[in-house]
């Protein structure tokens, strides 16, 4: 039998740990490096899958298991189909294992919590010398919320209506089995920048031992591992022995293709990626999951990333912000390959309501190439629902093309 999931490296870059490849999956080819839309609830935000196929262009969509367990339910999904047929999504699909929702939407849920550290966590009631964790044992407890961990799995409450639920690495396969994408991923225990060493490995240690009942779980439904490819998951927040323990161990665990996960800081990002995808094997596909600003979709390209995803277009577009290009061209930290510099415009400055130009005339989009920033900044400021949402399918049009072009830019190398 073969595999759902199947990874073609076509270029290597010299000098780098960069590749362009493709993803084979049971609903279509990935061209690599590509950006991952992120549709958390089977939607992506104030986009249609209509327009998503028109005006974005992306090659595949994320949803989030947390979400669509707690909304629809997973057997409601099941019983239409399965997520393509219900959500009308023509293209390959991710779930990913709801792990960082269960974490950040119960006990941590309203602390600001990211994947990029931000310097101290400041003192309060939810935080103790560990800092703030995804994670938090002080938080977990407190009144109304609920997120404890054991070796079995999470018990958690939900952040809708304070219910109760329980995810193993069985049960978070079993939801993602029903839902029916073509790449899923195991369950894992996802940590703040902030969390010490101590705390790290004991996360780490603990997503390993998932990761391998994520596997046995998987394998035991035979209609599913036609259909579906397993991913595992990197953890060992910002700790370079520990991403490489985490690397050398789950890559002997023979996984369809691996997440890099857990929390970074800015600085030591690339450096993380590279110790990881070094160890990694080469013949399977890597997902730098949660983050993906242009910038950093250049270091995880460098660094041997294949595919990005990350809330950040839609959600920046939802309040006014939009990506452009400057016109000018950065070159990457290790001198390899030039790329155009972008900035964020914030559409509710004063400036552009009488700004008669394109959105951003460098783009190829059609939101881009057919809209002025005087009118999106106009539908903000009077409070139109089109305005989130030519920005948002602007956005997306911008990154999903960004890493194309990226793609582009190494198969001439």
């Amino acid at each position: 039998m073969s595999a759902p999931i199947s990874f073609t490296i076509e270029k290597k870059l010299p000098g780098t740990l960069a590749r362009v490849g493709v993803i084979h999956t049971p609903h279509g080819d990935i061209q690599t490096p590509a950006f991952v839309t992120v549709g958390t609830k089977a939607t992506i935000k104030g986009v249609t899958p209509e327009e998503m196929q028109k005006y974005v262009g992306n090659q595949v969509a994320l949803a989030n298991t947390y979400h669509l367990f707690l909304q629809p339910g997973h057997e409601v999904i099941k019983a239409a189909g399965g997520l393509h047929k219900f959500a009308n999504w023509q293209l390959p699909t991710i779930t990913d294992s709801g792990g960082f929702q269960v974490f950040s939407l119960g006990a941590a849920f309203g602390k600001g919590v990211t994947k990029f550290a931000k310097g101290e966590a400041p003192e309060s009631e939810s935080v103790n010398k560990k800092g703030i964790n995804v994670y938090s044992r002080e938080a977990a407890t407190e009144h109304g919320k609920l997120c404890i961990i054991d070796e079995e799995g999470v018990t958690f409450t939900s952040h809708i209506d304070g219910s109760m639920h329980r995810f193993t690495a069985e049960r978070s396969i079993e939801i993602q089995q029903a839902i029916g994408a073509d790449i899923i991923i195991a369950f894992d225990e996802c940590t703040s920048p902030s969390a010490d060493y101590e705390y790290q490995k004991e996360a780490m240690d603990r997503t390993h031992r998932w990761a391998k009942r994520s596997l046995m779980a998987h394998k035991q439904n035979y209609e599913a591992i036609k259909k579906q490819g397993l991913y595992g998951v990197v953890q060992g927040g910002r700790f370079t022995d520990l991403r490489k323990e985490s690397a050398r161990v789950l890559g002997d665990m023979g996984f369809d293709g691996y997440g890099i996960g857990g929390s970074f800081s800015k600085e030591d990002l690339g450096d993380s990626l590279k110790v990881v995808n070094e160890i990694l094997p080469e013949d399977k596909p890597r997902h730098l999951l949660g983050i993906g600003e242009p910038e950093d979709i250049v270091e995880g390209v460098l660094k041997g990333c294949d595919t990005f995803d990350c809330v950040a277009p839609t959600r920046i577009g939802r309040t006014g912000t939009i990506y452009a290009y400057t016109g000018r061209t950065k070159t990457s930290a290790c001198g390899t390959i030039e790329y155009p510099e972008t900035v964020k415009l914030n559409l509710r400055n004063e400036k552009f309501g009488t700004d008669h130009s394109l959105l951003d005339p460098l783009s190829e989009g059609y939101v881009a190439q057919t809209y002025t920033k005087a009118y999106v900044s106009h539908l903000f400021r009077a409070g139109e629902m089109l305005g989130p949402q030519l920005a948002s399918i602007h956005n997306l049009h911008f990154i999903v093309n960004f890493t194309k072009n990226l793609r582009e830019q190494l198969l001439k190398a």
